[in-house]
């Protein structure tokens, strides 16, 4: 794959976490209108009074580190299940809405791919 495709995709990815992940701290983008069920599941994370914060947390760090190109293998490993999660968040509870998960994840995909020789020790 093009090296500098790659490149475009890391800095995309970190970009879009980055910025969704502040917004979980600051609000400065307005919350979309979802179902009922997604905005229960959504209220839920936000009672808590850390999940949402840490998922925002991880989300800017992760993005900190795929745009500096720090560890960006270990990177992804930490970003993954919330790709997935995003996912199934929208496959079950807001279809309408899958577009930007389903970016984020292929994305998260490609760049794994890019550096799957880091990851088979794993396996």
């Amino acid at each position: 794959m093009n090296s500098k495709l790659i490149l475009v995709l890391r800095i995309l990815l970190a970009l879009i976490l980055i910025v969704f992940g502040a917004n979980k701290f600051f609000g400065f983008m307005p919350d979309p209108k979802m179902p009922e069920l997604a905005g229960n599941f959504m209220a839920a994370m936000m009672a808590t009074g850390y999940l949402f914060k840490l998922v925002g947390a991880t989300e800017v760090v992760v993005g900190l580190l795929l745009l500096f190109n720090k560890w960006v293998p270990l990177a992804l490993v930490i970003i993954a299940p919330v790709a997935v999660n995003m996912i199934f968040f929208h496959l079950f509870l807001n279809p309408a809405g899958i577009g930007p998960a389903a970016v984020v994840t292929i994305i998260v995909i490609i760049l794994m791919y890019k550096k799957w020789n880091k990851y088979k020790t794993l396996f």
